[in-house]
């Protein structure tokens, strides 16, 4: 009688679906809110799984409170293809959950902070790599597993620290941040650049009952907001011409939960959104000082330093309010017919069964920093629109087909650069 056939990676996780399930309970059951952003027990505990399984792993920390962790899975060729994923979370107010943040399991569901953004897509990647290990199964591109911290505040303790180290030298990378929004399917291949500015108006304090001897800085302030508008929020971004399809894919993703022409504009125009506007001691004063912080954000490839030099001579006109702050990013992209953007549009379809759109992020996270540190960068998991929200959940089939879609990612993407 001849032996049966190895088993294959696909087949392994159909026939584990719980794998999965029972490394994202465990990695919700650790308290990762940011802040304080504390991911050092539950990186430690990745640590362990993937040196059991006989990989390379590295912490790399400037935080001790906030490690990275960096596996190698070898692979039959020296090209390296990166998956990333973060640890920490958006903290939780336990008394509004329905269920438990730290992790319940209900039928289907998943329950936790986390669970879809972005512990679940973490187990996925850990089965994943359990996987190839225990069928003996070679990838065909070395893997690495790049799990860090201090995202969700942007800080410099997590990918930052990572990517100053000469160990990390990914010539792809695929970040598990969900991709998902009401059954749609995505695969994130850009994100727009940011101007974050704080204004600060300078009046004459008086009394409220006589106004015309003080300067009023609220109004001074309110003036040059709708300065700032009117100059920039009707004015046409200029866009590389290589852009407009991943804006035309865009406004399709994002047409049913917002209409074709908003969806459209949000791309083409800066979108410019006064956050926080304050000012003022009470109502019968005349404010001397207001402060406002606003965020600009610009679609990929607009030239974000020459659009800021506009806005300091817009700001500049405006009497008695300066530019108190500011700080800018570029946006990125990736081509869509690179290499990385085909192979996992196309694993997804093929799991999905339906069509994936090829689309911009509206904000910006890891995969920019990425992307400028000249590392191809998408975004692709399956999950849920409960990033961030109260009861907040992934799917049983989520995190399985998450693990069997970053399976076959690698062999799609050796067959299209070798």
């Amino acid at each position: 009688m001849s032996p049966s056939a190895p088993q294959s990676v696909d087949e392994y996780l159909r026939e584990r679906r719980s794998l999965p399930v029972t490394i994202a309970e465990t990695l919700l059951s650790f308290d990762t809110q940011n802040p304080p952003g504390r991911t050092e027990e539950s990186i430690d505990w990745l640590d362990e799984q993937f040196e059991a399984l006989g990989l390379t792993t590295e912490q790399f920390a400037v935080d001790p409170a906030k490690p990275n962790l960096l596996v190698t899975l070898p692979g039959a060729s020296e090209r390296i293809l990166c998956f990333n994923g973060h640890l920490d979370t958006v903290p939780f107010d336990a008394g509004e959950w329905t269920y438990d943040p730290l992790g319940e399991r209900i039928g289907d569901r998943l329950y936790g902070r986390g669970a879809t953004d972005m512990k679940g897509a973490v187990a996925s990647m850990l089965a994943m790599a359990k996987a190839y290990v225990e069928t003996e199964t070679t990838p065909p591109v070395t893997l690495q597993f790049a799990l860090v911290s201090d995202e969700e505040v942007g800080g410099d303790a997590g990918l930052p620290a990572l990517l100053k180290t000469d160990h990390f030298q990914a010539d792809a990378c695929v970040i598990g941040e969900s991709t998902c929004q009401d059954g749609r399917h995505s695969v994130t291949v850009a994100d727009r650049g940011s101007i974050w500015l704080t204004l600060s108006a300078h009046g004459k304090a008086a009394h409220g009952s006589r106004p015309m001897l003080g300067v009023n800085a609220i109004d001074l302030l309110y003036d040059a907001v709708t300065q700032l508008r009117e100059q920039f929020g009707r004015r046409a971004l200029t866009i590389d011409p290589a852009i407009l399809p991943i804006i035309d894919e865009s406004t399709a993703y994002y047409e049913p939960i917002m209409g074709e022409a908003t969806a459209r504009e949000m791309f083409e125009y800066p979108t410019i959104n006064l956050g926080t506007f304050e000012g003022g001691e009470s109502i019968n004063g005349v404010p001397q000082s207001a402060e406002a912080r606003i965020d600009i954000r610009l679609t990929a490839s607009v030239d974000t330093p020459a659009v800021l030099s506009d806005i300091r001579t817009c700001i500049d006109e405006c009497d008695g309010v300066t530019l108190a702050d500011v700080s800018w990013s570029l946006g990125s992209a990736e081509p869509l017919d690179s290499p990385l953007v085909e192979a996992v549009s196309t694993v997804a379809e093929a799991i999905t069964g339906e069509r994936v759109y090829r689309r911009s992020a509206t904000g910006g996270g890891d995969a920019k920093k990425l992307r400028h540190a000249g590392i191809p960068t998408v975004e692709f998991a399956l999950g849920t629109d409960t990033v961030h929200a109260v009861d907040e959940y992934t799917t049983v089939a989520a995190l399985v087909n998450n693990a069997i879609a970053y399976a076959r990612i690698p062999q799609v993407y050796a067959t299209l650069t070798d």
